[in-house]
């Protein structure tokens, strides 16, 4: 901390200590083989050394804990505390003791003082302590401004400050990545997978006790980060969940529309909020940090006027034998249309029914289902393609293509695909 020093004599002492956990005592151990000079001392010395761990003296860490001896790095989503005491130097009994502890960031300034009511008098050789806590919610320069004021024995009112100021680090550095998939053909939006990648670029190792994602009011969310091992899920990063310094780890969730967004298609267009990420880990002897990113957005895929998808399709069918499908149509656009299907045969893929029949009329974000029936002329994997849209009022043609896949297989041979 640097500290300004008042510039008159005051009756009263003011000091101001960060509170910090200790940490454990290291040593440098020095051995050496039986046939040196030195025999055995060197082991014996660290033996009775009370500091070392008794059977493992040639450790670095022993069982000792030992008092900080600096300032130490705050970083960001961990709590200062600090403890404050107001002595009385003079021999003289001191009045109207009013201390008063705010701390300065870039953006504001917040009133750390645990009473703001003035102490009646305060004697010789006597103090004032208080302690207070504040989670850092910023970085950069922070500067605590300790103001102390009070009246002499003569009636003399006195006041003077001190500042005390420190840096806040960035303990980790969090990406985040987004993927679109088409994995429920029921839903007019799609499922979005967020990848998260969180850095440890402190100097010390991190249990991470949480990291989580509160989604937004659109979504409800799914962790993809254990793996199914009895009645309980695993971690799939074990059971003791450190980030060593400058070590990676991605986390993997899975966003789904609720049901009364994802029946809307106008409701999620352009960027819509997808939600938080919240951390939780602890350093050293316990210390707690916590971390929470702002909301994360992300571009929703546009579909163009209409999105044709499909709600039920057979995973295996079987060669030249026709099965029935249902399609889902629905109006992505602002306006009323009027449609017309139109089915269209491929190599391998053969609508069954009647071509161009009129589907009528369809309004804004309203959808329809429709069921057809198709076989295939040939076997594998084959893509559902062939459908085409027309809109009668702009004379507007939609064609889809690659709508499913599905496996079809003859019956008479054991050949899968």
């Amino acid at each position: 901390m640097d500290v300004n020093q008042a510039k008159q004599e005051h009756l009263l002492a003011l000091k101001v200590m960060r509170l910090t956990k200790p940490t454990l005592f290291t040593n440098l151990p020095v051995t050496c083989e039986d046939r040196d000079l030195p025999g055995d001392l060197f082991a014996q010395l660290m033996r009775e050394d009370p500091s070392t761990i008794k059977g493992a003296e040639t450790l670095m860490l022993g069982e000792m804990l030992t008092l900080p001896q600096n300032f130490g790095n705050i970083f960001l989503g961990e709590t200062f505390s600090s403890y404050i005491s107001v002595h009385n130097d003079s021999n003289q009994v001191v009045k109207d003791i009013l201390v008063k502890a705010d701390l300065q960031t870039s953006s504001q300034r917040l009133n750390l003082s645990a009473s703001n009511s003035a102490v009646a008098e305060l004697k010789p050789e006597c103090c004032i302590d208080d302690v207070i806590h504040h989670e850092v919610k910023e970085i950069g320069t922070h500067i605590l401004v300790c103001a102390v004021s009070y009246t002499s024995q003569f009636g003399e009112k006195l006041y003077f400050r001190k500042f005390f100021k420190f840096q806040v680090l960035k303990p980790l550095d969090v990406k985040t990545k987004f993927y679109n998939a088409e994995s429920d053909l029921s839903s007019v939006t799609d499922e979005v997978f967020l990848e998260a990648q969180i850095q440890n670029i402190t100097t010390s190792p991190m249990f991470m006790e949480k990291v989580s994602l509160e989604p937004s009011m659109m979504y409800n969310v799914t962790e993809l980060n254990s793996v199914a091992c009895g009645d309980q899920g695993e971690s799939t990063f074990g059971k003791m969940s450190y980030l060593q310094p400058m070590d990676t780890r991605q986390y993997l969730y899975c966003l789904k529309p609720k049901p009364e967004y994802a029946e809307k298609a106008g409701v999620i267009k352009g960027v819509t909020v997808i939600g938080k990420l919240d951390i939780v880990w602890k350093t050293n002897l316990g210390e707690r940090g916590r971390l929470q990113t702002s909301q994360l957005q992300r571009m929703a895929p546009g579909y163009g006027d209409i999105r044709l998808s499909l709600e039920v399709i057979p995973d295996t069918v079987n060669l030249e034998e026709p099965f029935g499908i249902v399609c889902k149509i629905t109006n992505c656009s602002e306006r009323t249309m009027d449609l017309v299907m139109e089915m269209c045969n491929t190599r391998s893929i053969h609508w069954c029914g009647i071509s161009g029949r009129q589907l009528g009329k369809l309004s804004p974000a309203a959808s329809l289902s429709l069921p057809l029936t198709v076989f295939s002329s040939e076997q594998g994997l084959q893509s559902i393609s062939g459908l085409r849209l027309t809109d009668t009022f702009l004379k507007r043609t939609y064609e889809y293509d690659d709508i499913a896949q599905v496996c079809v297989v003859c019956p008479f041979m054991s050949n899968e695909c």
